[in-house]
């Protein structure tokens, strides 16, 4: 049997040359461009400023954004990132958002101290005001063309609602995720430095159809700085244990749950 060499010749030539045709182009041709939006809330409450945790979790933060923004140990690097406080003086107090460009270039240290700057300890904040957060979310992924790209809320908040209806008793059942349901097919909630309790509210009591709901109690939390996880003396960027935590306690993958 006769192989028709010089065809399979041509055949291998015509690819290589569609494939420098792709490479022509798109010349220089790098990874995809990040596609993630995330949007960061800080409870800025009496109840968490006050508390033993806050300390913890804007260091932690310093640690996550840095990370994120820089595409540390395989994190998305989000194309678009917002800061912003939940909660304030009053009910349905507009929050200023603010944009990636206020943390990008910076070191870990000095995200800490912006964070700092941005919620102060010593600030009078009776209201934790979850819904006006996520209608600002949504507002802003609208004004901003963001609409129907991977969404990420994280939230550093003990998770505890105001009463309603005239109850001492949180209202888990008040909190409003619809603003956030239509915004893409993949959409998370990420509350982190709760406890049991309360995270076990919001995953059964809070209404939701296709936003992914995911809590962290601050017991598990606190174990980001334990010298097993963040090595010390070691350059960020090579903090494999550090990054693997992150990705199964924080960024971990969150299935869908009709609730309500």
């Amino acid at each position: 049997m006769r192989l028709n060499l010089p065809g399979k010749k041509r055949f291998l030539s015509l690819g290589l040359a569609f494939l420098a045709g792709c490479s022509i182009l798109n010349p220089g041709s790098s990874p995809l461009r990040p596609r993630l939006c995330m949007f960061v809330g800080v409870d800025v409450s009496g109840s968490f400023l006050k508390g033993r945790y806050y300390d913890d979790s804007l260091q932690f933060l310093a640690h996550y954004l840095y990370s994120h923004l820089n595409g540390l140990g395989g994190l998305d690097v989000p194309e678009t990132l917002f800061v912003a406080p939940i909660g304030g003086f009053r009910a349905d107090e507009p929050k200023t958002f603010f944009p990636k460009q206020t943390f990008e270039g910076k070191s870990v240290e000095e995200i800490e101290a912006k964070l700092r700057e941005l919620f102060p300890r010593n600030a009078v904040n009776p209201y934790t005001e979850f819904n006006a957060f996520f209608e600002q979310v949504a507002d802003t992924a609208r004004s901003k063309n963001l609409i129907l790209r991977p969404i990420t809320v994280v939230m550093v908040s003990d998770g505890i609602p105001e009463p309603g209806g005239g109850s001492k008793t949180p209202a888990y059942d008040k909190i409003v995720l619809h603003p956030l349901e239509n915004l893409a097919r993949n959409v998370t909630v990420r509350l982190l430095y709760t406890d049991a309790a309360v995270g076990k509210s919001w995953q059964t009591q809070v209404k939701r159809r296709r936003v992914k709901v995911w809590t962290q109690d601050a017991a598990v939390m606190v174990y980001w700085k334990d010298p097993a996880v963040l090595l010390p003396g070691q350059p960020l960027d090579q903090q494999t244990k550090f990054f693997n935590w992150l990705k199964d306690n924080v960024d971990f993958a969150v299935r869908a749950k009709r609730v309500g």
